[in-house]
């Protein structure tokens, strides 16, 4: 059913918008930003399929400019080109309306060029039946459930100024967990824009073994500063945490950083963090929904030390700026690799707690840059490089200085990319591409 979409909404996307476009007076400006999907959803519960459907959806915010003044709405698109052309008419008419009643907005800045960029990916996606058949045989008679999403994820801009940028990207997302009973699960997930049934069988195969050590009587560790190894979907509960509103050119601004010790150069991380906004590898469009071009990458940490922000529009006119091209909260996240192999990590860890995944994390010192939140599902004591027990759920409370600077010891040298499995409203084309991180210390209170 997705076959061709991105090219059909791209199509339709440029057809009624032009029309639209003809429909404005001269001190006028008009865009129209796109969010288009064709996703299949499947839910599993017991290892069996529970629930299967599919979401065809176009929705175009549309914002009208005049004056330094604006207005906005947002609209779903049907498909046919006279019902979608009237109705974005009607929306017009009504903007219009009320920008009498706008007041000016300083801040405003609209992107006046011409040039846009078109990127439709390839679809190497099998069916979602063929690429789910192995998944229930993997599981054996595994307590798993969870849910897959697949299918093109679109991204479109246009402008009354003659722009038409045009983004798609076909990725799937499993995130699933299996039941030991009780509390006790391993959550895990595979996603990506390239499907390989032989990793999907082995991480299905891997979480089922870890139940076995679930089952153990659980290790309790006292609360203090324990050795540990985060999985990059750990670290990434991290880094999301950061992402909130660490990275932008307004928090950094008014001093609302809780890097703002790096910011001001009173503070440094480790040389071996490297954080970057690397849009060239991530799932995201390469334009803002203001029609600005996002750079190919830009630099946020470099071997520990401040090397940048995201500049949103607004934030560029505020404060005489360049644009980074969106919004001020990264959302094709990287960090570079280490050199510790991830075969070596429990070697490496020697004695210490394998931190699967965290939970509830937030701010409990935001200005210092103090995290708290727990330790959840597949978290393991490690005894001599070797998995012994599972580990009693505890909280941690520690600074981005730390986990990142003092305390780290290394990274993987393997990274994994970690999409975001929000569908609220739509699929998100979030992403994280993470190492692994070995610290020295990390410090439970609970």
């Amino acid at each position: 059913m997705s076959a061709g979409f991105a090219a059909r909404q791209r199509d339709h996307f440029d057809a009624w918008v032009t029309r639209l476009m003809t429909q404005l007076r001269p001190e006028e400006a008009l865009t129209a930003s796109l969010g288009a999907e064709s996703s299949d959803f499947v839910r599993f519960n017991g290892a069996q399929v529970r629930q299967a459907g599919h979401v065809w959806q176009a929705v175009v915010t549309l914002k009208l400019s005049a004056n330094d003044r604006q207005s906005a709405t947002t609209l779903s698109l049907t498909g046919d080109l006279a019902t979608d052309l009237a109705r974005a008419a009607e929306a017009v008419a009504t903007m219009r309306a009320d920008l009498t009643h706008v007041p000016a907005d300083p801040h405003l800045l609209l992107c006046e060029a011409t040039e846009g960029v078109v990127d439709i990916g390839a679809d190497s996606l099998p069916p979602s039946q063929v690429a789910l058949a192995g998944l229930i045989d993997a599981a054996g008679d595994a307590d798993l459930v969870g849910i897959w999403a697949s299918g093109p994820v679109c991204t479109g801009f246009a402008s009354s100024y003659g722009q038409r940028s045009f983004h798609a990207r076909h990725a799937f997302h499993l995130d699933f967990s299996v039941h030991a009973g009780g509390d006790k699960a391993v959550k895990s997930d595979y996603a990506g824009m390239r499907f390989d049934p032989d990793v999907l069988a082995q991480r299905v195969r891997a979480a089922v073994t870890q139940l076995a050590v679930l089952r153990r009587p659980a290790h309790k560790v006292p609360p203090g500063a324990v050795r540990a190894w985060l999985t990059p979907t750990a670290l990434g509960e991290v880094l999301g945490l950061l992402a909130w509103d660490s990275f932008g050119a307004k928090s950094q601004r008014t001093h609302h950083s809780a890097l703002q010790r790096l910011v001001d150069g009173r503070a440094q991380l480790s040389p071996a963090v490297t954080l970057s906004e690397d849009v060239a590898g991530g799932v995201a469009a390469p334009f803002g929904a203001a029609g600005f071009r996002r750079p190919d990458t830009v630099d946020l940490i470099r071997d520990g030390r401040h090397a940048g922000c995201l500049v949103s529009p607004r934030s560029a006119r505020e404060f005489g700026l360049v644009t980074t091209g969106a919004g001020e909260s990264p959302d094709s996240l990287a960090m570079a690799p280490g050199t510790l192999p991830s075969a070596d990590v429990l070697a490496a860890l020697g004695t210490g707690v394998w931190v699967g995944n965290l939970w509830y994390t937030n701010w409990s010192d935001r200005p210092a840059g103090r995290l708290t939140g727990m330790t959840r599902f597949a978290t393991l004591w490690v005894e001599g490089g070797e998995v012994v027990a599972p580990l009693s759920v505890m909280r941690f409370d520690d600074t981005v200085e730390r986990i990142l600077g003092g305390s780290l010891e290394a990274l993987s040298a393997e990274r994994e990319l970690l999409l975001s499995s929000d569908t609220y409203g739509a699929r998100s084309t979030s992403s994280m591409r993470l190492p692994g991180a070995l610290l020295s210390e990390l410090l439970f209170t609970l």
